[in-house]
């Protein structure tokens, strides 16, 4: 028997933000989604106005799939996963010891597949779906804001600045044409 696809229909238990008051409870089933979507987005992007030539659908599967060691190791906050060098290298190596044990979840035929959406070797890959991961945090952000959730003002701010400081032109892209959008209500968005 292999329990891999049983652990990943489990993605939808693990809460984010945590440490955070939220007006809309999130979890790393619909972040993934919505970080797989912006991350196609993103690569479409790139190669459309920036002369790229990344797979979209590589980046989508690898984004979709970005968290799934969380399913082990649960969604350690931002504050505490990045308050010392130490604790982002000790949290590293259990992100990969959890991804090992996911695929050896798998038939041994399907392992080197699915290690390269877990752990994808393109460094292209790895930043679109870094930069959606942010795009879609932000976008969380704006939400609470829009809720009358101040709470999250911070993140926002922080997110944001993480954002800017990538340079990618396919995320300012994205900032300038699609994100006013989500500040909008249903109404206005007509």
């Amino acid at each position: 028997m292999n329990h891999f696809f049983a652990y990943i229909g489990r993605m939808r238990f693990i809460r984010r933000w945590a440490l955070m008051r939220n007006s809309e409870p999130e979890n790393i089933q619909e972040h993934s989604h919505m970080t797989a979507v912006l991350a196609h987005s993103l690569a479409l992007i790139r190669n459309r106005y920036f002369g790229g030539q990344v797979d979209p659908g590589a980046v989508a599967a690898a984004a979709l799939l970005h968290d799934a060691p969380e399913i082990f190791t649960g969604d350690l906050p931002t504050p505490i996963k990045y308050y010392n060098p130490d604790i982002r290298t000790s949290y590293a190596q259990v992100e990969e010891m959890a991804t090992d044990k996911l695929l050896h979840m798998l038939p041994r035929e399907l392992r080197e597949d699915y290690r390269q959406l877990l752990q994808p070797e393109d460094q292209e890959i790895r930043r679109l779906v870094k930069a959606a991961d942010k795009l879609s945090a932000y976008i969380k952000c704006l939400e609470e804001e829009k809720a009358g959730n101040a709470e999250f003002r911070s993140a926002q701010a922080q997110t944001r600045k993480a954002l800017e400081e990538m340079d990618l032109p396919e995320v300012r892209f994205f900032m300038d044409e699609f994100m006013p959008s989500f500040r909008l209500t249903l109404d206005e968005l007509e």
